[in-house]
């Protein structure tokens, strides 16, 4: 198949994601020429808030009807390589939900004024420009490059506003991870480039060139396991996740539910550039990964269940929910496909509500172990309302965005791998009701353990409190009640989304469509 690709020329009068993703890098460039913590509080929350009006703007102008690439940029860099990003119905949600992320993130350090400067706000700005980056990218080596500037403002964030006295010992343990990861994935990019020069191709990194001439590439194995793992780390599966509880619990609540959106990272780069890249491959290891998925479900709900930190069991929730997220991808059907993006979009959302709400409770009760709490709903109603909305929609209950990509989840992974599968994952998120309604008991229904002095520092603004609690469960509740608009963007692809990731010999294959070979004419192939 080949990939149409639309031009931003075509529709929008300028650069839009390249603008997209310069807007909060200047913004941080101004924090750090200003070094005062009240003028890098505003130009923070204009650069994020413009930041999210465009991402609006973006999508008021994608056309989810439209098949392939829509506003693409490219220019050429070096001989080899372009600078190329653009969207599709994979990325482009990713990239508002970064933009809200960003912006809900500062209200909530307006909030609590703890550990708030002019540096935590470069960071914050200097890490969304990083995301939405990623998210842009078309290039793989543009794509890893990112991923590797992405270290940065992570270990920034933790030396500044982490908590305990390991820090270092956090750093080293998170670069012991992420550096096997960028040497992995690094080596399974190049190997994708050299591949084609083996085979009489001239070198290149565009994901285009990449996909409509992976029948030459050597090595495909190999190039599967290095990426697969390298990303494994990013989402994370079992074994590959030991960094992100510990990270959660000595990073400060604020730098967590940005980094909640870097991994997605993982889960997007699976399904943009494993499964369309090297897809024999990927179809001949699928069962070892269905597998490893399983694994990850049912060990990160056992091991959530026996967290007494609140920030440690909410890891281990992200860590059991990337095991249904990956089977999704791997189900190499539309609606596993579909279903997996919409459920990692809905669960990154619905993990930054919880998130925030444990921050709100650890301000007032200076705690973040369960046992220590309880008896907080009736004098915070709205944090508890906060939590208990956003647990059900981790948990894809009914009127909420999970609920749906949840069923397309499984839908797909029934038409691929039959129902014992697919029981096995809704077992894992029984589970997850499990540890997520326990906890909401003991925070907030249980009786107080100790007696709560009440908050009385006068930074504290309580009046903003709302902007979170409204805006989270708003776009909780108003996606789960009406997610139709929102899967048009991932699914109303003429050709299928599915169509990037045909399962070659497998059971449910089907032969690209006709059509497609006649679109050639309106693609761009590089050289």
């Amino acid at each position: 198949m080949v990939t149409d690709i639309t031009f931003w020329s075509e529709s929008v009068g300028f650069p839009l994601l390249t603008t997209l993703t310069l807007i909060p890098l200047v913004a941080m460039c101004a924090v750090l020429f200003s070094r005062s913590t009240v003028i890098a509080m505003s130009l923070g929350f204009a650069g994020t808030l413009f930041s999210l009006l465009l991402s609006f703007y973006l999508m008021s102008v994608f056309d989810p009807e439209k098949a392939g690439l829509q506003l693409v940029e490219q220019q050429r860099l070096f001989d080899f390589t372009y600078y190329s990003v653009g969207v599709d119905g994979l990325n482009i949600l990713f990239i508002s939900l970064t933009a809200i992320i960003a912006f809900l993130v500062l209200v909530y350090k307006a909030i609590t004024r703890r550990t708030v400067d002019w540096k935590f706000v470069a960071y914050l700005l200097g890490y969304e420009t990083i995301l939405i980056g990623s998210f842009c990218a078309l290039n793989v080596i543009q794509f890893w490059v990112w991923t590797l500037l992405e270290l940065l403002p992570v270990i920034l964030l933790t030396i500044h506003g982490g908590t305990g006295q390991r820090k270092r010992w956090v750093i080293t343990h998170l670069l012991q991870y992420w550096g096997w990861g960028l040497l992995m994935t690094l080596a399974g990019f190049l190997l994708l480039g050299l591949g084609l020069m083996d085979s009489g191709h001239p070198l290149s990194f565009d994901w285009s060139t990449l996909k409509q001439n992976k029948s030459l590439l050597q090595n495909e194995t190999l190039i599967f396991i290095l990426l697969f793992c390298g990303f494994a780390i990013r989402m994370p599966l079992f074994p590959f996740h030991g960094w992100l509880p510990v990270l959660a619990e000595r990073g400060t609540v604020a730098s967590a539910v940005v980094f909640l959106v870097g991994l997605k990272l993982g889960v997007y780069a699976t399904a943009r550039f494993v499964l369309p890249l090297v897809t024999e491959a990927a179809e001949q290891w699928a069962g070892f990964v269905v597998t490893l998925g399983l694994i990850t479900i049912f060990y990160g709900a056992l091991l959530a269940l026996m967290q007494i930190n609140i920030r440690r069991l909410l890891a281990f929730s992200v860590i059991s929910h990337a095991g249904m997220l990956v089977i999704g991808i791997f189900c190499f059907n539309e609606h596993g496909l579909n279903g997996g993006i919409f459920l990692s979009l809905a669960w990154g959302l619905a993990s930054a509500g919880m998130l925030f709400s444990i921050g709100l409770v650890y301000e007032r009760t200076h705690t973040a172990f369960t046992p220590r709490l309880g008896g907080l709903f009736d004098t915070n109603i709205s944090i508890a309302l906060l939590f208990f909305i956003s647990a059900l929609s981790t948990m894809v209950m009914p009127g909420t965005p999970g609920f749906d990509a949840a069923h397309l989840l499984i839908e797909g992974t029934i038409d691929e791998y039959g129902w014992l599968i697919a029981i096995a994952i809704l077992v894992g998120n029984v589970l997850a009701a499990a540890f997520l309604l326990l906890a909401f008991q003991q925070i907030f229904m249980a009786s107080s353990k100790r007696t709560i002095q009440p908050f009385r520092n006068t930074q504290y603004m309580v009046r903003m409190e709302p902007v979170i609690v409204i805006t989270i469960c708003s776009l909780l509740i108003g996606t789960g009640f009406n997610t139709e608009p929102w899967l048009n963007y991932i699914e109303r692809d003429p050709t299928g989304m599915s169509a990037y990731y045909h399962k070659y010999g497998g059971k449910h294959s089907n032969e690209a469509p006709a059509e497609s070979a006649g679109s050639a004419a309106g693609s761009v192939k590089h050289d």
